[in-house]
């Protein structure tokens, strides 16, 4: 028995060798056909491939269609996710849409309490970035608007989320905005809940300082940060941004304004308070007032003989 499994192992051998070898020769000669750059090769390639190829459709409709059900089901599978997604996003929606109605309803309330009357010249021009003028030293942009388009200086700029900056020189075409971030800016604001009034004083990097806070303890990380009216360079309550503290402790802000892709900004019109000089008028009543008062206050000679 042992014997002839020896026997059968020695036949075997010698033939798994030489199949071997045909494969290998074969898939060398293979190799060299296709490899081959000859127009009769060429056409000897085409004649196999249209012999071969066609038979075995057969093989490969089970391939195929294995691979179109796993396709549809990735594809259900994202559907399925997007779906979901979708859903989450709606009902945040309209839970941010019920909130927008109630706040709309409470503003419109409050105005009519107060009757407020909003300022009617605030309005605003906007303008081309026709290129970044910033450096290491300075932040700045030029705008494609002007002395032509009533732009002044110290006018306040904004790009679609909150405040960017000031008009800071005027040509009649064209004018320049010193940004937030520059050396040169400095902007009263207000810190948001606490009402602390402080100044946003730039240094050419990304965050801005806030500086001269009365208590400092009282901010808290993304806290609102919003413009003052102080000294009439703003007008009060432009988004700036939020209050960041970094890791030496110091009060910074994160700027609202996407200063990464300023394409088109805004300059608000804002036109200077009217100051009131003559306090005294509020105060005192007119002379023609007094008259009659110190007329009605002196005692007639009728009067004055009956109490003699």
């Amino acid at each position: 028995m042992a014997e002839d499994r020896k026997h059968d192992q020695d036949f075997i051998r010698p033939v798994r060798r030489i199949l071997i070898g045909l494969i290998a020769v074969a898939l060398f000669l293979t190799f060299l056909v296709w490899r081959i750059d000859s127009p009769r090769v060429e056409r000897f390639r085409m004649a196999v491939i249209d012999r071969v190829v066609p038979s075995f459709d057969w093989a490969m409709k089970p391939v195929a269609r294995v691979v179109g059900v796993a396709e549809n089901l990735r594809s259900y599978a994202r559907i399925i996710e997007q779906n979901q997604e979708l859903r989450r996003e709606l009902q945040q929606m309209r839970s941010w849409r019920e909130a927008a109605l109630q706040l709309e309803q409470r503003n419109a309330q409050l105005l009519d309490l107060n009757q407020v009357r909003l300022d009617p010249q605030l309005t605003h021009v906007t303008g081309v970035v026709m290129a970044d003028s910033g450096s290491t030293f300075r932040k700045s942009v030029l705008l494609n608007v002007g002395a032509r388009d009533g732009v002044q200086d110290g006018w306040a700029v904004m790009d679609g989320l909150g405040l960017a900056g000031r008009i800071a020189g005027v040509g009649q075409r064209t004018s320049r905005v010193v940004l937030l971030t520059d050396t040169a800016s400095a902007v009263p604001v207000i810190v948001q809940p606490s009402g602390q009034r402080a100044m946003l004083i730039g240094d050419n990097s990304p965050y801005p300082m806030l500086e001269f806070v009365e208590t400092p303890d009282d901010l808290r990380p993304g806290d609102r940060v919003i413009s003052s009216d102080d000294g009439g360079v703003f007008p009060a309550g432009l988004l700036v941004g939020e209050v960041v503290i970094t890791r030496d402790r110091r009060l910074r802000v994160r700027i609202a304004a996407d200063f990464g892709r300023l394409e088109f900004l805004r300059v608000l019109r804002s036109r200077p308070v009217e100051r009131i000089t003559d306090t005294g008028a509020l105060i005192a009543p007119p002379s023609a007032l007094l008259d009659d008062l110190q007329q009605d206050m002196t005692p007639t000679d009728t009067e004055t003989g009956e109490n003699g």
